[in-house]
C-alpha cells in the first residue's frame, strides 16, 4: 500500500467518524431543549447567586428531566444547560449572553442575577427575543424598560414599593412611641443602592423622619467599621442599610462588634439568607431585611424540602423562592405553547395566570403585583412583614441588643 493510498483511507475514515458524530449530537440535539443562564460564580455577587440562584437552577433542571422533559408537540425533551460565569461583570455577561444566542443556539435564556444586570442586558435579551423574567431586580424604572422591551417581566416590585414598605413599618413604630424621629441610612454604590436611597430620602423625610446619617460605600468594600461607628454616633433610633450580600454581613457583623444599639436594623439582600442567621445565631433575633417568605404553606414547605434534598442546601427566605417561581412561570409558558417560539412563551406569560409555589402569579405591564417587600428574624425564620397581595404576615418587633 503506497502512501497515498494510505492518507486517503485515514482521511475516508475521519469524514466517516466526523459525520457519525455530527448525527450523533443532531440526534441528541432533537431530544433536547437548550437553556442557557449567566451568572456570577465569582466577584463580588457570587455569594447571592450562588444562594439564590444557581442551585434553583439545578433543582428545577433536574426536577424536569426527571418528569422525562418539557412538554411539547413533538414530544418531551429533556433540558440541556449551557451556563457561563459572568464573573459579576456586565460586559462579560453581555458577551456570554451574545455567546448563547449566536453560537450556542440556546432555546431560552434564563434572566441575570441582581438589578443592574438585568436592566444592563435587557436590550441585548429583546434583540433576541428571549422572555427575561427578572426575577432579582428592584427598579423604579419597570414601566419604561417594559416599554421599550416587549419581552422583559419583573417579579419583585418597585424600588418605591420597597421603601414604603419599610417607611410603613417605621411610622407604625413611630406613632407607637416605640422609636425616635431618626434615621441613620447607608447604601452601596451600585444601581440598587443607590436607587433606593434616593427614593428613600424623600420618602422618609415626608413621613416625618428625620436622615441624621446619610452615606454611600462602593460595592466590595472591605472595611465597613467606619460606617457603623458614624451611624452609632447619632441618636437614630432606626439604622436602614440598602445593602448587597458582601455588605449585608459585614455592616451586621460591625454592628455586634461596635454594639450598634438600636431599635430597628435593617440590612437589605442576604439577610433572607440561611448564612446569615448560621453567622450570627440569635444575635440575629428581630433583624428587619428585604423579602420574606410565608415559610407555613404546604407548597413552601415541600419546595424547602425538596430544594435542600436536591442541592445540599437550604433556600433562602425570599429570592430563592421567586427563582424558583420564575422557571415554574417559564416551563408553564413553554409547554402551553408546545414548540421553541419565544415570542408565543413571551405572549403567552403577558396573558396568563401561573401557579407558582408564591400562589398565583400575573403580570400587568409585565410587572407581578405578588411580592414581599419586608421581612425579620424571629425565632430562627425570617419571615415575611409587609407584603403586596400575599398573605400570612406577622407582626414586627423591636431589636434588642446583639446578645
Amino acid at each position: 500500500m503506497n502512501r497515498r493510498t494510505l492518507l486517503s483511507r485515514t482521511t475516508a475514515g475521519l469524514t466517516t467518524l466526523a459525520a457519525a458524530s455530527l448525527l450523533s449530537f443532531t440526534a441528541l440535539a432533537a431530544d433536547t431543549i437548550r437553556i442557557g443562564t449567566v451568572a456570577p460564580k465569582t466577584g463580588p455577587l457570587a455569594g447571592g447567586a450562588l444562594v439564590s440562584q444557581w442551585p434553583n437552577v439545578d433543582l428545577w433542571i433536574q426536577e424536569v428531566n426527571e418528569r422525562g422533559g418539557l412538554k411539547l408537540k413533538d414530544g418531551q425533551k429533556k433540558i440541556e444547560l449551557v451556563a457561563y460565569d459572568d464573573k459579576t461583570n456586565p460586559t462579560e455577561h453581555i458577551k456570554a449572553v451574545q455567546r448563547l444566542a449566536t453560537q450556542d443556539k440556546v432555546d431560552f435564556i434564563i434572566a441575570p442575577y441582581g438589578t443592574g444586570f438585568n436592566i444592563a442586558a435587557a436590550p441585548i435579551y429583546a434583540k433576541y427575543d428571549y422572555p427575561q423574567i427578572a426575577v432579582t431586580s428592584v427598579t423604579d424604572q419597570i414601566g419604561e424598560l417594559t416599554e421599550r422591551y416587549p419581552s422583559l417581566f419583573f417579579t419583585l416590585g418597585s424600588t418605591t414599593a420597597f421603601v414604603e414598605g419599610l417607611r410603613d413599618v417605621l411610622v407604625k413604630l413611630k406613632d407607637e412611641g416605640k422609636i425616635n424621629n431618626k434615621i441613620a441610612m447607608v447604601n452601596v454604590a451600585d444601581a440598587f443602592g443607590i436607587e433606593l436611597a434616593e427614593v428613600a430620602r424623600p420618602t422618609f423625610e415626608a413621613a416625618g423622619f428625620e436622615l441624621v446619617y446619610d452615606k454611600s460605600y462602593p460595592l466590595g468594600t472591605p472595611d465597613l467599621s467606619p460606617i457603623v461607628k458614624g451611624a452609632k454616633a447619632t441618636d437614630a433610633d432606626s439604622f436602614v442599610a440598602w445593602s448587597y450580600p458582601p455588605d449585608t454581613f459585614g455592616l451586621t457583623e460591625q454592628a455586634v462588634i461596635e454594639d450598634l444599639n438600636v431599635k430597628v436594623f435593617y440590612t437589605a439582600v442576604a439577610t433572607a439568607f440561611p448564612a446569615y442567621g448560621g453567622k450570627f445565631g440569635a444575635q440575629i433575633e428581630n433583624v428587619l431585611g428585604a423579602g420574606g417568605v410565608n415559610p407555613d404553606t404546604p407548597e413552601m414547605q415541600a419546595y424547602r424540602t425538596k430544594h435542600e434534598e436536591v442541592t445540599g442546601k437550604a433556600p433562602d427566605y425570599w429570592a430563592s423562592a421567586n427563582t424558583y417561581a420564575s422557571l415554574q412561570i417559564l416551563e408553564t409558558a413553554i409547554e402551553a405553547v408546545g414548540e421553541v417560539n419565544r415570542e408565543a412563551v413571551t405572549d403567552y406569560i403577558k396573558t396568563h395566570t401561573f401557579d407558582t409555589i408564591m400562589g398565583p402569579i400575573s403580570f400587568e405591564n409585565q410587572n407581578s403585583n405578588r411580592f414581599w417587600t419586608v421581612g425579620q428574624w424571629q425565632g430562627g425564620v425570617f419571615r415575611g412583614v409587609v407584603s403586596s397581595n400575599i398573605d400570612g404576615a406577622v407582626d414586627v418587633k423591636l431589636k434588642d441588643g446583639w446578645k
